[in-house]
């Protein structure tokens, strides 16, 4: 025990020293003369941290050494920052350069940080509070030059709220910014939104920090096999065989998370738990299926899963299907069952890579790593589809790739792989001279398989040995006959599943503290999950009480028709028989082939209602499903506040945001 402890202090006082050394490294400014640039990435779907390594993978060709760093490991005490803590590259080597910093921050739901964020900003807002907003030389960020990029998607109501964030706060707390802010918009095309901004962010940097601007990208050849650098090694263990290598996986929960790559911490947290039922509910005549699963978690001593409030958001894992599995590598010419770990790559010129954690646990072995870890089945966005050119062997292959990459075929791109459904499994078939060595495909090809989340859809006072999802299940007809599955909808619903991997995480469902409170719910569809598990909370308190309260609640629902898809009916109908829902309106939107009824247009019929509920008796309002629903109701909700209220249309918008502030409006929507 004492060697293996020596062993760890030796290992850990080595990755010390080789910190200490990258930052007091002396930058050669004969291969970057552009000095010293770190990345940072808020990210919740991973693509902030895909456009990252993009400028990481870009930096020396413009003549800058560029470190990526997920915003979760920058320290959020701003306040002790100075010019050699700030930047994890410390200050750069020439006297007269201070630190420069690439935000790239994408904004979560109705204008909320990601995860990995959230610490930063919050200490970033007590920062702005209590020093005011003018600039002062003691500021925590004084001399810091920046420039951000904000991931975003107009459908929702807040748009880019933390990419514009980042760009003020930065100022205010003393950065100076080198290039003007850009917003993305993910309803659009991000992407491109995003190479704009990034070829003029190039162009303001070398012009800035490079003599001359004499710097340019090198051009890419479509005859070139050289490969990218990549930040992996492949270390194979043949030692070990696969039933070694699951040891890794069912050890996984104990590994310390400051070893785990930021994007992976999921993954080494997440519980198995059994499934216990699965059960359709809609009507075989309707065609598709939603699906009602209940989790088994009588057994979990894990607060990872059993730590939650009422309508709060379970995360599951998915896994790729063993035929994807199998293609990828049939394609690829891997061995699924040999065992592996992973190490820190080489660039070309021989220079390691930094380590940023373990991605997953290892030992592994291939068919554990495809089948759990690495995202198979999402279309590859455009700057994906170039850099897999850079592993076709034929001509014809990496000239077609990289048209569709390109800006000129944007359209053949949306319709070939995106409207196609095309993963790398198929891309494989569609290109078979790519050759991609699995070091690459993990770390530049694949990204993390992420976790989906669902809104629980029962609550634990009531159901305390089991967690309930209602989902849909996604199952697309393709034009050549061939059906998209989604992963892990597909997943969740096969019955032959004997669990899932899983763990919880706070949602912003959260009901008023009297009963006596009205609650005014929206959830159409699936959005009915989180309204089901506040109807369950709403009853059991009722019961509970020693004083029986006025209780009110009301329910909109939605679905296509009566006898297809109304999710869900008996327990509605028997909750509004005991007297839990005081009102339940349906809209069926196909039912009457001459008029289509949607939950907002009952709204507005109610308005007089409505307006009632809202402004005279202080309910909250909760709203769930589809990001143009939400929207719609929003307005409709606005409208009524102008027809009823009186109010202006300004007043009635500062009315919403008021309610949203003061938690009484609530939306979790999906686009």
């Amino acid at each position: 025990m004492y060697r293996q402890e020596e062993a760890r202090l030796a290992t850990l006082a080595a990755e010390e020293a080789a910190l200490l050394a990258a930052k007091n490294a002396v930058v050669d400014r004969s291969k970057y003369p552009g000095g010293k640039l770190t990345v940072y990435y808020a990210t919740q779907t991973g693509t902030a941290e895909s456009f990252a390594k993009e400028i990481e993978r870009e930096g020396k060709d413009h003549g800058f050494m560029v470190k990526v760093e997920d915003m979760e490991d920058l320290d959020a005490t701003i306040a002790a920052m100075n010019d050699d803590t700030r930047s994890p590259y410390g200050k750069d080597t020439a006297p007269h350069e201070t630190t420069r910093a690439i935000i790239l921050a994408a904004t979560y739901g109705e204008g909320e940080p990601t995860d990995n964020a959230t610490a930063l900003v919050r200490a970033m807002e007590e920062l702005i509070e209590e020093d005011g907003e003018e600039k002062k030389e003691s500021d925590p960020l004084q001399g810091l030059e920046y420039a951000v990029f904000g991931l975003g998607n107009t459908e929702y109501e807040i748009f880019n709220a933390m990419g514009k964030f980042f760009d003020s706060a930065m100022e205010k707390l003393g950065g100076n910014r080198i290039h003007e802010l850009g917003l993305g918009d993910d309803s659009d095309d991000l992407e491109a939104d995003f190479e704009k901004w990034k070829d003029a962010m190039w162009a303001s940097l070398k012009k800035r920090y490079v003599a001359d601007g004499a710097m340019a990208a090198a051009p890419v050849s479509t005859d070139t096999t050289v490969l990218p650098d990549c930040q992996y090694a492949i270390d194979w263990q043949p030692h070990l065989s696969s039933v070694d290598a699951m040891q890794s996986d069912v050890d996984r929960t104990s590994v310390a998370l400051d070893k785990v790559h930021g994007s992976s911490k999921n993954h080494f947290t997440a519980v198995d738990c059994p499934v216990s039922v699965i059960r359709e509910l809609r009507s075989p005549s309707d065609g598709g299926s939603t699906v009602h699963v209940e989790i088994d978690i009588s057994q979990c001593k894990s607060k990872n899963v059993t730590d939650y409030m009422t309508a709060d958001n379970l995360g599951v894992l998915p896994i790729n299907t063993p035929q994807v599995v199998e293609s990828v590598a049939n394609s690829l010419g891997y061995d699924l069952d040999k065992v592996f770990c992973l190490s820190k790559g080489t660039n070309r010129d021989g220079e390691t890579h930094e380590w940023h954690g373990l991605p997953f646990p290892t030992p592994i072995t291939v068919r554990e790593c495809l089948t759990r870890y690495l995202d198979l089945t999402s279309a590859p966005r455009r700057s994906d589809l170039k850099l897999i050119s850079s592993y076709a062997r034929q001509a014809v292959d990496r000239k077609a790739l990289q048209r569709l990459s390109s800006k000129e075929g944007k359209a053949e791109y949306k319709e070939k792989i995106v409207e196609g459904r095309i993963g790398l499994a198929q891309l494989l078939k569609l290109c078979p001279s790519i050759e991609i060595p699995l070091e690459h495909l993990i770390g530049n090809i694949c990204r993390l398989q992420l976790p989906r989340f669902y809104t629980i859809a029962s609550c634990p006072k009531v159901h305390g040995d089991s967690i309930h999802l209602t989902v849909a299940v996604t199952k697309e007809q393709l034009q050549d006959g061939s059906f998209f599955e989604g992963v892990c909808s597909t997943h969740i619903a096969d019955k032959r599943n004997q669990s899932l991997r899983v763990f919880v995480r706070p949602s912003t469902f959260r009901l008023p503290s009297s009963l006596e409170t009205p609650v005014l719910m929206v959830g159409p569809g699936t959005g009915i999950a989180p309204m089901r598990a506040l109807l369950q909370d709403r009853k059991h308190q009722f019961e509970s009480s020693r004083r029986k309260a006025n209780m009110c609640n009301v329910l909109y629902f939605g679905c296509k028709r009566e006898d297809q898809d109304y999710i869900y009916r008996d327990e509605l109908e028997a909750y509004q028989q005991d007297g839990t829902l005081q009102e339940l309106h349906l809209a069926f939107s196909r039912q009457n082939p001459n008029q289509k009824e949607y939950v907002q247009h009952l709204l507005k019929q109610n308005g007089a209602s409505t307006y009632n509920l809202l402004e005279a008796q202080g309910a909250y309002v909760y709203v769930c499903g589809g990001v143009k629903m939400g929207h719609d109701v929003t307005e409709t909700l606005k409208e009524i506040l102008v027809s009823e209220g009186s109010m202006s249309p300004d007043e009635a918008t500062d009315y919403m945001a008021k309610l949203s502030s003061q938690g009484r409006y609530v939306q979790e929507l999906w686009s």
